[in-house]
């Protein structure tokens, strides 16, 4: 099991990085031109979405990697699961269905990744 969690945790972390830089790295009007959520928002809250993500990419590796704090996996599993909530709240308003599915899966996993870390192969003892 403890292969499996830092596997999926790895898909996650990876997924949420880039999903992050392009947040943070890309145009606001390139970001407009991809999706149409981001034409309502600021370019300081989409940047900021992107930094959360960004963050939850490294909280969900380094401290259980580095051995410091572990126990910051599965609280950021736990903040990624918000950012999925709300993700599918501001995708099912814009009509993305597709959009709000892939959030709901982004939400299992890291459910998943937070009651294994937190219940069956805790990083302490």
């Amino acid at each position: 099991m403890n292969l499996a969690l830092w596997i999926v945790t790895g898909l996650l972390a990876a997924l949420a990085l880039f999903s992050g830089a392009t947040k943070v790295f890309l145009s606001k009007s390139k970001l407009d031109e991809q999706t149409d959520w981001t034409e309502g928002a600021s370019t300081g809250f989409v940047r900021t979405l992107g930094g959360l993500e960004i963050l939850a990419a490294a909280g969900l590796i380094l401290p259980a990697a580095l051995d410091i704090a572990p126990v910051m996996v599965p609280v950021t599993a736990v903040c990624w699961v918000l950012l999925m909530i709300g993700g599918m709240v501001t995708h099912a308003r814009h009509g993305h269905y597709k959009n709000v599915a892939l959030c709901f899966a982004l939400l299992a996993v890291a459910a998943f990744i937070a009651w294994g870390r937190f219940g069956l192969e805790p990083f302490t003892g």
